[in-house]
C-alpha cells in the first residue's frame, strides 16, 4: 500500500479476521472477501503469489515432479519483468515472498505426512511371545522343584531344622515333576523355532504377493547385529542349560559337596556298618558322610547312597563310638542302625540286633 489506511491485516490461520481497524471497532472476516486469503487458510489451493499464480497446491506439484520447488526464482524473476502487482492484488498489501518460502515449507510437510500414512507401520521386531516366556520360566521353575528333594533338605540343614520327611514326599513325585520340565521346554523350543511367515503376513497385507526383494513394505530390513530372535535363541538354551543342571543335580552333588575323605583305610581297622533311612539324593550321602568323619574317634566314613549304607572305621583296639554315631546321624536329620557288630580285630562283623 503508498499510504496508511488505518487498517491492518492479520494473517494468523487461527483467527477468521483479516482485516481490522487500528483505531475503532470494524472488521473484515474471510467470508467477506471475494478473494481467497491463501496464508489464512490451511487446506484447499491456499494462493500465495497473486500475481504469478503459485499456491500450496501448485508447489506440491512441483515438489512429486522434481522433488524440489523453483517457485521463489520464477518469482524474482517475473518481478523484474513484466513486474509484480503485490500492493494491489496480494491480501497482505505487500511482497509475496515471504508467503511462499512458508508456503513451500508446508507443502514439504504435508506431503512428507501423506507418505507416512500411506505406508504401513512397521512391524515390530520378533520377541519373545507370552507362550514362548511362561515355557522358558516354567521348565526353570518344574526342574527346581524336581531336584528339591535333594537341595531343599540341605538348605533346612543349614537352618537348623529336618527336611527328611518333605524331601522323601517330594522325591515320590520327582518323576512327575521331570516330565513337567521337558514339557516346558519342548513348547518353549516350538515358539522360539516355528516358522515367523505367517506373522509377517499379517503385518503386511502386500507380502502375501509381492516377492520379498521388492521395494517397498516387502523390502528386507537391514540386519542387526543381533538380533530379538537371536537373543531368545540364546535364552532358550541358557534355559535349557539350567533346567538340565538342576534336574540331574542329585547325580553330581556328590562330587561338589566331596566325599572319601579322612584318613586312609587300612585291612587292621575295626569297622562298623549302619543302615541309613531317609537319603534322596547323593547329596544327602555326602551329609551324612561328613557328620559320620566329624565323630571323635573315626579314622575314615564312606556312605553309599545306592546301598543306603554308610561304613564306619576306627583305629585297630579302640571301639566304634556307636552312640555318637547314631547321634551324629540324627542331628542331620537321618535314621541310622547297626546292621553289624563293631569288632575290634580283624575278621568279618558278625551281625547283631537293631540298636536305635
Amino acid at each position: 500500500m503508498t499510504e496508511d489506511t488505518g487498517w491492518r491485516f492479520c494473517d494468523s490461520p487461527d483467527c477468521d479476521v483479516v482485516y481490522f481497524a487500528e483505531s475503532g471497532e470494524g472488521w473484515f472476516t474471510k467470508s467477506q472477501l471475494r478473494v481467497a486469503v491463501g496464508v489464512k487458510e490451511r487446506t484447499g489451493e491456499r494462493p500465495l503469489c497473486y500475481c504469478f499464480g503459485h499456491s500450496v497446491e501448485s508447489i506440491k506439484e512441483e515438489l512429486k515432479a522434481k522433488d524440489h520447488s523453483e517457485a521463489l526464482e520464477d518469482i524474482r524473476r517475473k518481478m523484474k519483468d513484466p513486474g509484480c502487482r503485490c500492493e494491489v492484488t496480494n491480501p497482505s498489501g505487500s511482497c509475496c515472498l515471504g508467503s511462499v518460502a512458508r508456503g513451500i515449507e508446508i507443502a514439504k510437510k504435508e506431503l512428507a505426512m501423506a507418505v507416512n500414512e500411506r505406508e504401513p507401520p512397521a512391524a515390530p521386531p520378533p520377541s519373545g511371545s507370552l507362550g514362548e516366556k511362561i515355557s522358558k520360566a516354567g521348565a526353570i521353575i518344574s526342574a527346581i522343584v524336581a531336584s528339591s528333594c535333594c537341595w531343599l533338605p540341605l538348605f533346612l540343614l543349614a537352618l537348623g531344622v529336618s527336611g527328611v520327611g518333605i524331601a522323601s514326599t517330594l522325591e515320590a513325585y520327582r518323576p512327575v515333576f521331570i516330565v513337567v520340565t521337558f514339557a516346558f521346554l519342548g513348547a518353549a523350543f516350538y515358539f522360539t523355532y516355528r516358522p515367523r511367515k505367517a506373522i509377517s503376513e499379517a503385518a503386511h497385507g502386500c507380502c502375501a504377493t509381492e516377492p520379498t526383494d521388492a521395494e517397498g513394505c516387502c523390502a528386507t530390513p537391514k540386519k542387526r547385529r543381533i538380533s530379538m530372535m537371536t537373543m531368545n535363541k540364546v535364552m532358550l538354551w541358557v534355559v535349557t542349560a539350567l533346567a538340565v543342571a538342576f534336574l540331574f543335580f542329585p547325580s553330581y552333588v556328590g562330587l561338589l559337596l566331596g566325599t572319601n575323605g579322612g584318613s586312609p583305610v587300612t585291612g587292621d581297622m575295626n569297622r562298623a556298618t549302619l543302615e541309613i533311612s531317609g537319603m534322596t539324593c547323593e547329596g544327602c550321602a555326602a551329609t551324612v558322610e561328613a557328620a559320620l568323619r566329624a565323630v571323635p574317634g573315626v579314622s575314615a566314613a564312606a556312605v553309599s547312597y545306592e546301598k543306603k549304607q554308610a561304613t564306619i572305621f576306627v583305629p585297630k583296639g579302640e571301639d566304634v563310638p556307636r552312640n555318637a554315631l547314631l547321634e551324629a546321624v540324627r542331628k542331620v536329620g537321618y535314621q541310622a542302625q547297626f546292621i553289624e557288630e563293631p569288632a575290634r580285630n580283624e575278621g568279618v562283623p558278625q551281625k547283631q540286633s537293631e540298636v536305635h
